[in-house]
C-alpha cells in the first residue's frame, strides 16, 4: 500500500489502533500513539505536574523530556531580580517540578536556555521520524526534520508525562507543492513563502490535516528556513507541518548534543531513506505555490491570511472576502482594529516598534539576513527596535560573528533569549495603539499587548522598516 510520509510515521507509533466499530457508530475513534520526545516550559506544565503529584504518579520516561524557561522570562539583564511576580512564580514552580520529577531543565542561567522550539533542534533532541509534543501550538516547527510534531493542552501534557503516549484522532495528509526559483533569495524568504501559502488557502485551509511541504523550492532551503515554514503551519489551521528529511537534514544533526552518534547515526541515516511519501500515495487535498513572482509579504489584518505584497494596497473587505460574508465582517473588524483604510499603500504604513525574534525567526540565519540591511544604517528616530535571539547559543554565535555590534551601532536593543514580544506574557509588550513590524507568527488582536497592532513580516523586511520608519520594498536595497 502506498503511504504518505505522515502515514508512515503514524503507523510506526500506533500502540492501540482505532476502534473501527466506534467509527461505524459515529463515535470518536481514537488511536493511542507513542510519543518519542516531550518538551515542556513554564506556562503549560504547572497544572499537569500538580495533578501528577496529587495522583501519586511519576514521569514514565524523564529521559525523553526536556524543559526550558522561555515564555515569561525577561530578556533584559539576567542578573537582576524578576519583577513580574506571575513570571517569577511560574519559573520557580517549573524549577521545583523538574527537580522533583527528575526532568532536565535548561534554566535561566543555562548556556543552552532558549525558546523551546529553537533549542530542541539545535541540541539534536529533534529527530526525523519521531513524534514530538509540547504544550505549545508552534511545536509544528520540528516537522521540518520529518517529525510528527504538534502542540497539546495541559491535560495531554499530564497524559504524556505519565504514560509517554497520547490518544488522538488520525489527521488527513495535505500536500503543498512549492515550485520555482526565487529571483532574490535574500529578499524573498521562507517567511514570505509561508505567509503566501496561508494567504492562498486561508487561516482554516489546513484544518484537520498534516501539511507536507515539498517541491524544488523546499529542497533548496536550509533547515532554519524549513523550520520557519513548518512553524506557521498551525496558522493555516493545520495540526502540524512536515518536510521529508534529506542530506540537508542529516548534515544539520551531525555532532549535536542529543543527536545519535556512531552506529546509531548510521541507523538514522538508513531509516531516513524511507521517510518520504510513496510516489502514488493519496492526499486528502493538494495545493501548489509558484515562487518565481513572489514579493515580500506584509500582513495588514488580525489573522495571518490577511496579507498583501509590499507593493500593493490594503484590500477592501469585499476584495478580501470574495463573496464570503463572514470573511467580509472579519476584514471590516480587522481594519477598524488596525486603524487602516482600504486603498492605503502598504509602504505608507508607519511603525512605532520593530521586533525581530520568536520561534519563527530568531535563529542565526535570521539575524544574519537582518544584519545585511542594518549594517551602515541607523534606526529611524520614531522607532524602537529590538533583537531577541532565540537561544543563548544563538546569541553567543551571533556575538562571535559581530552581529550584536552591527545592531547596537544602528540603534537596536540587543536582548537575552526568550519568547519576548511574540506574545503579551512578559514585560516586552506593545502599548495600546502602537504599531509593530514583527517577525513572529500571530497578529491577533492584543497578541503583543492590549490594543497593540501587529504586522507580520520577514526579518529582512522588519529590519528595513526599522530603518525607514515604515514598510519598504527591501528589494530596492538588495
Amino acid at each position: 500500500m502506498q503511504r504518505t510520509l505522515f502515514e508512515k510515521i503514524w503507523d510506526q507509533h500506533v500502540v492501540v489502533d482505532v476502534d473501527r466499530s466506534k467509527l461505524e457508530r459515529n463515535e470518536s475513534g481514537q488511536s493511542l500513539i507513542y510519543i518519542d520526545r516531550h518538551l515542556i516550559h513554564e506556562v503549560t506544565s504547572p497544572q499537569a505536574f500538580e495533578s501528577m503529584r496529587q495522583a501519586g504518579r511519576r514521569v514514565r520516561r524523564p529521559d525523553l523530556t526536556i524543559a526550558t524557561v522561555d515564555h515569561n522570562i525577561p530578556t533584559t539583564d539576567r542578573s537582576l531580580p524578576i519583577l513580574d511576580q506571575t513570571s517569577k512564580i511560574q519559573i520557580e514552580t517549573l524549577r521545583r517540578n523538574c527537580m522533583e520529577f527528575g526532568i532536565y531543565l535548561f534554566d535561566i542561567d543555562s548556556p543552552s536556555q532558549g525558546i523551546v522550539h529553537v533549542i530542541g533542534p539545535e541540541l539534536g533532541f529533534t529527530l526525523p521520524g519521531t513524534t514530538i509534543v509540547c504544550g505549545d501550538s508552534h511545536t509544528s516547527t520540528h516537522g521540518a526534520f520529518g517529525a510528527f510534531a504538534f502542540g497539546i493542552g495541559t491535560s495531554d501534557v499530564e497524559h504524556v508525562l505519565a504514560t509517554q503516549s497520547l490518544w488522538m484522532n488520525k489527521p488527513e495528509s495535505f500536500l503543498v507543492n512549492i515550485l520555482g526559483r526565487r529571483r532574490n533569495p535574500h529578499a524573498i524568504t521562507s517567511k514570505d513563502i509561508i505567509l503566501s501559502i496561508i494567504r492562498k488557502i486561508g487561516s482554516a485551509g489546513g484544518t484537520g490535516t498534516i501539511i507536507e511541504y515539498r517541491g524544488e523550492t523546499i529542497s533548496t532551503l536550509t533547515m532554519e528556513q524549513r523550520m520557519t515554514i513548518c512553524n506557521m503551519s498551525i496558522e493555516a489551521g493545520a495540526r502540524a507541518g512536515l518536510i521529508a528529511p534529506d542530506e540537508t537534514t542529516l548534515n544539520y544533526l551531525v555532532g549535536r548534543t542529543y543527536a545519535p552518534k556512531g552506529k546509531y547515526l548510521e541507523q538514522l541515516i538508513e531509516s531516513c531513506r524511507k521517510l518520504k511519501s510513496d510516489p502514488n500515495s493519496k492526499f486528502y487535498k493538494t495545493e501548489t505555490l509558484i515562487v518565481d513572482q513572489l514579493a515580500p509579504q506584509v500582513s495588514w489584518g488580525t489573522n495571518p491570511s490577511m496579507v498583501s505584497d509590499v507593493t500593493d494596497t490594503i484590500p477592501s473587505p469585499d476584495e478580501f472576502a470574495k463573496g464570503n460574508e463572514n470573511e467580509k465582517k472579519m476584514a471590516e473588524r480587522a481594519l477598524k482594529y488596525m486603524n487602516l483604510k482600504p486603498g492605503t499603500p502598504i509602504t505608507d504604513i508607519k511603525v512605532d516598534r520593530v521586533f525581530i525574534g520568536s520561534c519563527t525567526n530568531s535563529r542565526v540565519e535570521d539575524l544574519v539576513e537582518a544584519s545585511l540591511i542594518v549594517k551602515g544604517r541607523t534606526v529611524s528616530p520614531q522607532v524602537r527596535a529590538m533583537i531577541v535571539p532565540g537561544s543563548q547559543r544563538v546569541k553567543m554565535e551571533a556575538e562571535k560573528m559581530g552581529l550584536d555590534r552591527i545592531f547596537k551601532t544602528a540603534g537596536f536593543e540587543w536582548r537575552e533569549s526568550g519568547c519576548s514580544m511574540c506574545l503579551g506574557m512578559n514585560p516586552d509588550i506593545l502599548a495600546p495603539g502602537e504599531r509593530c513590524a514583527s517577525t513572529s507568527n500571530r497578529n491577533f488582536e492584543g497578541r503583543q499587548g492590549s490594543g497593540g497592532r501587529t504586522h507580520l513580516v520577514s526579518p529582512i523586511m522588519a529590519a528595513a522598516a526599522a530603518i525607514k520608519g515604515q514598510f519598504f520594498d527591501v528589494r530596492e536595497w538588495i
